[in-house]
């Protein structure tokens, strides 16, 4: 049932991540908001994303995985209600950022349940289980833009639904409480110690940046590119959500006979030319299927690296994994915004800001090269 109960929940995060880019139009509209506002709600977002990957790891190694889950969850149906009845720009500001903490603490919970599944299959179990955030992912915009005709409204309120739906399974789901453990804190606070802990933390830094990157501003650059909005949502669901949920699936067999890092240097590469591609064709088919391409390039990023966290740090595994997501959404914080910023106030502008994603694909691709040097063989089979 572990594995179950972390599907579940990682859907939801995978709904939460997709949330900001399939109702960003409507919002704009609504409320006329520019690119520069719109980031700074991405910011908002991020910043309860970081809080929450920062505090809920220590959290959850004292009183168990399911008191973080249900918190993550309520956190995220609350915001979704909210932002279905907000009637103003800081309102969405606020609501964004109670929905950021509930993904937050989502995120480092499913990836910490994973992780006790199985340690020989650590890597393979986890690209698994995040198959299901490209399946939420895929769910929300082509639902939002095919069914609910990017009603921000009716999308909010179809997703708190399937939130509070998630909150009371996993009240009956059993998930074993942490087990007693003499100097917990002391452990918690060596993971800080080890160098190879900020090599991850880069990696995720950036990653995270590329991946919201899409989610957030992928369907306004193509609306800017005069692409119907149901047409740009189908593209960010059937393309970017869908290479997600594919790559991982392909991806989870050659984790059992390639390492992990090899693995994150060929990612890292197809992301930089999928992502800079994407930018440069003005031709729908063909960006759509660079998307679809971008999608599958990313999917074993995030996953493979959480894995990697999980095979160095055996105890304080939940405060290690914590910190490497909060340098994820730290990537998501700062990214936002610098991209709303080099867009401006021309929707036709984010073509210029939407360029940080290649770069931070070759500055991962350049952190992996780091890391496999730093890596002896041995090693390197542990993190797998």
């Amino acid at each position: 049932m572990l594995i179950v109960a972390a599907c579940l929940a990682i859907f939801v995060y995978g709904m939460v991540a997709s949330m900001l880019g399939t109702i960003n139009p409507g919002l704009a509209a609504k409320f006329q908001l520019d690119n520069v506002q719109t980031g700074y709600i991405a910011l908002a977002q991020g910043l309860g994303l970081t809080i929450a990957s920062v505090s809920v790891g220590p959290l959850m190694d004292r009183k168990g995985k399911k008191v973080g889950l249900l918190l993550g969850l309520g956190f995220v149906a609350l915001a979704l209600l909210g932002l279905a009845n907000a009637s103003g720009y800081s309102m969405i500001v606020a609501f964004m950022l109670v929905m950021g903490v509930g993904g937050g603490i989502i995120l480092t919970g499913a990836n910490a349940l994973g992780s006790d599944v199985s340690e020989s299959r650590r890597a393979t179990v986890l690209n698994f289980l995040n198959v299901f955030v490209g399946l939420g992912g895929l769910v929300t915009p082509f639902v939002a833009g095919n069914l609910l005709g990017g009603d921000a409204v009716r999308i909010a309120y179809g997703g708190a639904g399937i939130t509070l739906a998630a909150f009371l399974v996993h009240i009956f789901i059993r998930i074993p409480a942490p087990r007693p453990e003499k100097a917990t804190a002391v452990k918690s606070r060596d993971v800080f110690k080890r160098p190879i802990l900020y090599l991850f933390g880069a990696i995720t830094f950036l990653y995270t940046a590329c991946e919201f990157g899409v989610w957030n501003w992928l369907p306004k650059y193509l609306i800017a590119q005069g692409i119907p909005e149901s047409r740009a949502l189908t593209i960010l669901s059937l393309g970017f959500a869908l290479g997600l949920l594919l790559g991982r699936v392909l991806v989870a067999p050659v984790l059992l006979k390639v390492s992990p890092v090899t693995v994150m240097l060929g990612a890292s590469s197809l992301m930089a030319m999928t992502t800079f591609g994407m930018l440069q064709t003005p031709d729908p088919t063909t960006a759509a299927a660079l998307v679809f391409c971008g999608g599958i390039a990313m999917a074993p990023v995030f996953p493979t690296t959480i894995s990697m966290v999980g095979g160095a740090f055996r105890h304080g595994t939940a405060t290690a994994i914590g910190f490497a997501i909060t340098c994820g959404f730290s990537g998501l914080t700062l990214s936002s915004p610098v991209i709303g910023w080099l867009a401006g106030s021309d929707p036709k502008g984010l073509g210029k800001g939407l360029l940080v994603l290649p770069l931070a694909s070759l500055i991962i691709f350049g952190v992996n090269l780091v890391l496999r040097s730093r890596l002896n063989t041995r090693e390197a089979e542990a993190l797998s």
